[in-house]
């Protein structure tokens, strides 16, 4: 009888010892909750970092990104603009009659402008030509050559039949906001041997030219503040004389 117990007693200790077992399977659900915990407080403190590294204008402008209040509505066709242009953005941009609106206006602008709203393959050839960028100035809006493509006949500031689309676009995105604008020509560099350089004269006449594009295509006249010439003073290259150096800037003024 002592040995029947004992055999009682030892079942009831193994089955102890599978309910522990479940006790610590149901256990390890702590180190997910504690994971969890974790990865909601590196969170709350990035989001406290943002609060406390960004300005006011810039906290507006990651709520907007997140909580876009920009209708869209489409463009009405026929307005003037060439049939090769025509598939052109056809976006509304709201007013940025404050700082705070300004980056989300810039924002639009920039979409616009890099082929995202492009509907046939020669608006997006033609928009390769855009780089943007955000300065304390305002949105730059680049007008760049490419390899084998470039926007002036040679070294003049006759413009190519693609510069001449390329600025009807870019009038027309411009159209759509009230901030003024600024206009700058710059150039490559040219060989030192040469007894007149043409630097100054070329990029200011370029720019000039430019201004007259997007004049012609629609935008208000008094919007341009000013029209530069940098000469080759601005390089994007690290050689002088690369053809990258060619380049218009429409600058959006804040």
């Amino acid at each position: 009888m002592a040995a029947g117990k004992g055999s009682k007693g030892a079942t009831i200790i193994i089955k102890r010892g599978g309910d522990g077992g479940g006790h610590g399977h149901h256990g390890g659900a702590w180190k997910v909750a504690y994971a969890d915990f974790v990865t909601a407080m590196m969170a709350f403190f990035l989001l406290m970092w943002l609060l406390n590294a960004t300005t006011e204008k810039q906290r507006t402008g990651l709520a907007d990104y997140f909580n876009p209040t920009v209708v869209q509505t489409p463009g009405a066709a026929g307005d003037g603009v060439e049939a090769g242009v025509r598939h052109a953005v056809l976006q509304d941009i709201p007013d940025s009659e404050n700082a705070a609106d300004f980056e989300e206006v810039a924002r639009q602008v920039q979409q616009q402008l890099t082929g995202s709203g492009a509907e046939s393959m020669q608006l997006t050839n033609v928009l390769r030509h855009v780089v943007t960028r955000m300065t304390d100035e305002g949105l730059v809006i680049e007008l760049t050559d490419l390899t084998g493509e470039p926007l002036f006949v040679d070294d003049t500031a006759q413009p190519q039949p693609a510069l001449v689309e390329l600025t009807a676009i870019v009038a027309r995105v411009l159209a759509r906001v009230r901030n003024e604008l600024a206009i700058s020509g710059h150039v490559r560099a040219y060989p030192e041997m040469l007894v007149s350089s043409p630097v100054w004269a070329l990029s200011d006449a370029r720019a000039h030219a430019v201004r007259n594009l997007i004049e012609r295509a629609g935008l208000d006249p008094l919007r341009v503040q000013r029209v530069s010439g940098y000469a080759d003073r601005k390089n994007r290259s690290g050689n002088p004389m690369d053809p990258a150096n060619n380049r218009i800037e429409v600058i959006l003024l804040r």
